[in-house]
């Protein structure tokens, strides 16, 4: 469950970065507000569940190819082969650290 809240935060992570870049009206403002506090809200959250260096690699990561994909997508940004092969390298690293990361119940606890 502390993965799903992981990939909803980096999807709301997507919106307020993109509307920190597009917003122009109170609305778009006010989306851009409340996509950063549930996805801060989340991080947080899951933070006390699992490493947190771990928890905001993976945010980070899954938060920057949702943002190049969603930008060549919806706002015409160029299309490289370069950038495709990144994200993928990129998001192969998130995987990973998904797979070696155990989740840890028990707070205060330091395990290896």
């Amino acid at each position: 469950m502390n993965w799903i809240k992981i990939f909803i935060a980096a999807f709301f992570e997507v919106f307020w970065v993109i509307g920190l870049k597009h917003a122009d009206d109170l609305w778009t403002w006010a989306g851009t507000i409340v996509s950063i506090i549930v996805s801060f809200y989340l991080l947080i959250m899951v933070g006390k569940k699992l490493p947190v260096g771990t928890v905001y690699a993976v945010f980070v990561g899954m938060g920057t190819a949702g943002t190049v994909l969603s930008e060549i997508i919806f706002f015409e940004e160029p299309l490289k082969i370069s950038k495709i092969i990144l994200v993928f390298i990129l998001l192969c690293g998130v995987v990973g650290l998904k797979l070696v990361t155990k989740e840890n119940n028990s707070q205060g606890e330091i395990t290896s």
